[in-house]
């Protein structure tokens, strides 16, 4: 498929998603919704990648949903549109692979349901988050009510959708919305990084952690703990559990296949 508004590159194992259309501050349309899409399908069935960065082109990372767009929408088809963005943001939340945003500008309104939707978030210090919809007339609608009271608690994710107000890096570090803040001339190198860093761990156990975290932070603890259980023990059967401790007793650097 060919892109106009989203790049892929690689780096070892380690895959960067770059929002691309900058003259619009990577605002989402329909069609870049669907060029990320085709990309995380891409990615997810891609052997040779381990891990992904998600970032932005220019000064936004994403700047939010297309308003061009949105301007003469009907309630079916706002809904509709809502539904499209809500889609892929699950599919990349629920990818197997791990996913770091590297917030390197604006990300509001959709930007910051993106970022959301990733595993791990590292801002750059010139980033800034927020949900302004309700400035707009509307309600977040790519999933923002739902995970930032999940990631910052109901009560200030309320404040800050009510309020329509944009915060900066360090306050979105404070609240739990971001991971790490750094310079923004080592934001990729912080993020490549750290994404290396997860792809040399082995990877089948990694991405048995993720579903045993994002499956358990949706249901009781009672479940999440009988979820864990699962997956703990899936581990024993692959290749990866036997080299890793193997390695350990050898004190030697592992050898993980993925299998």
């Amino acid at each position: 498929m060919k892109r106009k508004f989203v790049k892929l590159s690689k780096e070892g194992r380690v895959a960067v998603i770059t929002m691309n259309r900058p003259e619009a501050l990577n605002a989402l349309n329909t069609e870049t919704l669907k060029e990320l899409d085709a990309a995380v399908d891409q990615l997810a069935t891609d052997s040779e990648v381990d891990v992904i960065i998600l970032t932005g082109e220019g000064k936004a990372f994403v700047a939010g949903a297309d308003i061009a767009e949105m301007k003469g929408l009907s309630a079916e088809e706002g809904r509709r549109f809502g539904i499209l963005g809500q889609q892929i943001f699950r599919k990349l939340e629920l990818m197997e692979k791990p996913v770091i945003a590297a917030v390197n500008g604006f990300a509001l309104g959709g930007g910051c349901e993106l970022a959301m939707s990733c595993d791990i978030r590292i801002a750059s210090e010139k980033a800034k988050f927020g949900q302004p919809e309700v400035g707009l007339g509307i309600t977040p609608g790519f999933s923002g009510t739902q995970r930032l009271a999940r990631l910052i608690g109901i009560s200030k994710a309320k404040e800050w959708i009510f309020t329509g107000d944009m915060v900066d890096a360090g306050e979105a570090e404070r609240w739990g919305l971001v991971n790490k803040v750094v310079s923004h001339e080592q934001l990729m190198e912080e993020a490549i990084g750290l994404a290396s860093k997860i792809a040399s761990k082995a990877q089948l156990a990694v991405r048995y952690a993720k579903i045993a975290i994002n499956r358990g932070m949706e249901t009781d603890i009672d479940t999440g703990i009988q979820i864990e259980a699962d997956l703990f023990g899936l581990c024993f059967a692959t290749q990866d559990q036997k080299e890793g401790m193997a390695a350990f007793l050898e004190k030697r650097k592992p050898n993980f296949q993925s299998k």
